[in-house]
């Protein structure tokens, strides 16, 4: 027996008349995420971030702000005191963009990068590998933050 190859979904009405009807995705399974060999596999700490109006924001002393990039399209992030999971995913070359961000709601200290982030995290539309250091970028020039390799010791 052969499967069809899209999914149809219909919702009835409670008299048992179709209420609507849709089609979509093939059942093969998910489609790959697009190769980003640059990303698979990194783990990235914040060395700063830089506003559209040029302001500059460094993490407070003994803070971590991480990203690690797992094959597959899943990432764990540390984000001040409260550590996360979640996803990404790459359309196109230099394309990035986080999924919601599973985290751990532990009060952080005043004065951190933490609730900037949280709100930013959505907003990650384009990435750039240079000099060593990754640059996430948020949409409409909203800023970037620029990471080095973790364990790294170029921030002291």
């Amino acid at each position: 027996m052969k499967l069809s190859r899209f999914v149809r979904v219909a919702v009835f009405a409670a008299a048992g008349t179709a209420a609507a009807c849709h089609s979509a995705s093939p059942l093969e399974g998910p489609s790959p995420l697009p190769a980003i060999s640059g990303l698979n596999g990194t783990s990235w700490q914040l060395v700063r971030f830089i506003g559209g109006d040029d302001t500059v924001l460094l993490p407070r002393a003994g803070a971590a702000y991480t990203v690690e990039f797992g094959s597959g399209g899943e990432l764990s992030a540390r984000v001040d005191c409260n550590r996360g999971r979640g996803s990404w995913q790459s359309s196109g070359p230099n394309q990035l963009q986080f999924g919601p961000l599973a985290l751990t709601r532990a009060l952080c200290p005043d004065q951190t990068l933490h609730d900037q982030i949280i709100r930013q995290w959505d907003f990650v539309r384009s990435y750039v590998l240079k000099d060593r250091r990754l640059f996430l970028s948020l949409m409409a020039d909203g800023g970037v933050y620029e990471f080095e390799p973790m364990g790294s010791n170029a921030a002291k």
